[in-house]
């Protein structure tokens, strides 16, 4: 995910110097400042930065420097040239890192493994990053076991993945005493696990792989971060498979814990459970989750009295109806009425007219809101709970459906993966701003993650 609003003042200060290259921040401290940082593999000129994963935390980078100093490099490699298992891990570790940084720029994978070396130990402060950041590193995790804690720690933290249909994403974090949650990750993945799950009843095992490989080094991370807990949930496309025992068997596996695939109605409870709570605006609060096969609607005040999960997302939208790059006028209007028959029937089911104010979470509504904004990176506060007016979101659509597929995706805040599908995304929230008589909807960067952590503190 983006950095926050004081997360480049707080690198710049832990550096010395400005950030050379985007970053995203992988781990946090206590306090939550930047423990390591993601960076771009490519600096604005095209030069290459072999560097991955970066431990900025001043704190940790000096401990680890005393092993360094203590000669721990020499000592590791001349392990790996007699130790065969730990040679082995540490070319898998190598190799894992240079696949990693490859996820999101293909060219990249020939810079080299941990640190930009291919084979053994070059920079423990590196091999420490990656194993923090969820890699499976035999030198991070000998690093760890030599300086951590890095800071003193409270007992309570957990951690939620939620894997959707378009997207898995990772929360690691503990209750803080004002009630609020002190982050230590958050982090998304675009991985598609629901790719044609609405024509074939199957999850592609393609993406089942892709997913598989983004879990576990969610799972890593957790561990690394100290979570007690992971709980992992699915949402519409693992509901909707036949074949979703291998992930059930991979989820055990991985997070030691067993796949929780959770119905419609409990999504939309636990979506308004985490957007709502703390929030000062005129209920009842209306929330709608776009995700990527349903998106679900939950009605109240401070818990929801009512709630639906309809089967309209923006991947299933788009893989019924949109064949054309950028899609035709008759596709979307095709799609339109769809949406509009099923928000005819929500609006049967809950009384929605009761609602004072609209609350739209999770990733369509926030790109949305991102492009509206003009931002030239993606920074969640500068995102969460701001107004998104129905003025704006026609604007949006209207753009994003002029634009072909690569030109969405160059959208320097659009998220990899995301671009084919906005538009099918952001014409449901158009819809639903129209359909329900909604001037503004409140955007909202805390959603069904957030509430999943929630619960788990709340039944501990």
């Amino acid at each position: 995910m983006g950095p926050r609003g004081d997360d480049v003042g707080a690198i710049h200060q832990q550096l010395g110097r400005e950030p050379s290259v985007p970053f995203e921040v992988s781990a946090r401290c206590s306090g939550g400042h930047p423990l390591v940082i993601r960076n771009h593999p490519f600096d604005a000129d095209g030069k290459p930065f072999p560097t991955l994963f970066w431990l900025t935390c001043p704190e940790a980078a000096k401990r680890v420097s005393r092993l360094e100093s203590g000669g721990w490099i020499g000592r590791l490699n001349e392990r790996a040239a007699v130790d065969e298992r730990f040679a082995a891990a540490l070319d898998a570790a190598h190799a894992e890192y240079a696949r990693e940084r490859a996820r999101t720029e293909p060219a990249a994978q020939a810079l080299g493994g941990v640190g930009g070396t291919r084979t053994g130990v070059k920079c423990l402060h590196a091999h420490y990053a990656n194993q923090l950041a969820g890699g499976d590193d035999p030198v991070g995790a000998w690093v760890a076991g030599e300086v951590e804690p890095i800071h003193d720690e409270s007992p309570g933290r957990v951690a939620a993945v939620d894997l959707g249909t378009n997207s898995i994403r990772l929360l690691v974090a503990a209750r803080r005493e004002d009630g609020g949650l002190d982050e230590f990750c958050r982090d998304m993945v675009i991985t598609r696990i629901g790719k044609g799950v609405d024509r074939t009843g199957r999850i592609d095992p393609e993406a089942l792989g892709r997913t598989l490989e983004v879990l576990a080094r969610y799972c890593r991370r957790a561990r690394a971060l100290h979570a007690e807990r992971i709980r992992v949930s699915a949402t519409s496309a693992v509901r909707d498979a036949s074949n979703r025992a291998d992930l059930e068997g991979a989820v055990r596996a991985l997070a030691g814990s067993e796949l929780e695939v959770i119905s419609g109605e409990k999504e939309a409870e636990l979506s308004f459970l985490g957007s709502t709570k703390g929030l000062e605006a005129p209920a009842p609060f209306l929330v709608v989750d776009i995700g990527g096969g349903s998106t679900e609607f939950s009605l109240g005040t401070k818990l929801p009295e009512a709630a639906i999960s309809t089967g309209i997302g923006s991947v299933r939208i788009t893989e019924r109806f949109v064949r054309h790059d950028p899609p035709a006028p008759e596709e979307l209007d095709a799609a339109r009425k769809v949406i509009a028959a099923t928000l005819a029937e929500v609006e049967r089911a809950m009384p929605i007219r009761d609602a004072a104010t609209l609350v739209a979470v999770a990733g369509t509504a926030t790109t949305v809101q991102a492009i509206s904004l003009g931002l030239t990176t993606y920074q969640p506060e500068a995102t969460h709970r701001t107004t998104l007016t129905i003025a704006d979101a026609e604007r949006i659509l209207g753009e994003l459906a002029r634009m072909t597929n690569d030109e969405r995706a160059a959208i320097p805040i659009m998220p990899p993966g995301r671009g084919d599908v906005i538009v099918c995304g952001a014409l449901i929230l158009m819809e639903v701003l129209r359909r329900f008589g909604f001037e503004r909807a409140l955007v909202s960067e805390t959603d069904l993650l957030d509430g999943l952590v929630f619960e788990i503190l709340e039944t501990r």
